[in-house]
């Protein structure tokens, strides 16, 4: 059965998911894999979808082009994927707290990605006051074969470098 990564963005309103998901439905569509948030007041999805052996990409994004269209979001993707890699399972979790600037995000994941440390979600949101704004990140990562204390040595110089606190602990499977 042929998978498609379905992608839609616009402003956050009541009933996005519904059409979306109402759109798959009537194709024989079935979400495998979903993530949706709604950033500044913007909705953003992503789908992992399997449709039957005779709808292809055209038909998919075709009727998902008119659920954007009534709805009025700002995009809409359908793209073809094939066999993906194994799900990396998480096994920490990263913390980061601190007055905004430009760079955590960066300066964070390439500290992870110099141990070759997966990041397997990321969120992050600015909280606090508009005179004292505090910087929250949270991230799940896969450490694979790093070393706990390598990456988070690796961790604490770039939170040095960036003025802000980051904590490394292993993840509580009991909590998900």
């Amino acid at each position: 059965m042929p998978e498609f990564a379905v992608t839609a963005i616009g402003l956050d309103r009541p009933g996005i998911v519904a059409a979306v998901s109402g759109a798959l439905l009537e194709l024989d569509g079935n979400v495998e894999d979903s993530q949706m948030s709604i950033l500044q007041g913007h909705f953003a999805v992503m789908l992992l979808v399997e449709t039957p052996a005779g709808v292809d990409q055209a038909e998919l994004a075709e009727r998902l082009g008119r659920v954007r269209d009534e709805l009025e979001l700002e995009a809409v993707t359908v793209s073809p994927v094939g066999e993906g890699a194994a799900p990396v399972e998480p096994s920490h979790v990263v913390s980061v707290y601190g007055a905004d600037s430009r760079g955590i995000v960066h300066s964070i994941s390439a500290a992870l990605a110099g141990h070759g440390v997966d990041i397997t979600d990321l969120e992050t949101k600015l909280t606090g006051t508009d005179d004292a704004p505090v910087y929250v990140m949270m991230l799940e990562i896969a450490l694979g074969a790093a070393a706990e204390d390598e990456v988070q040595r690796a961790l604490r110089d770039a939170a040095v470098k960036l003025g802000v606190e980051v904590t490394l602990r292993p993840l509580d499977s009991e909590v998900l």
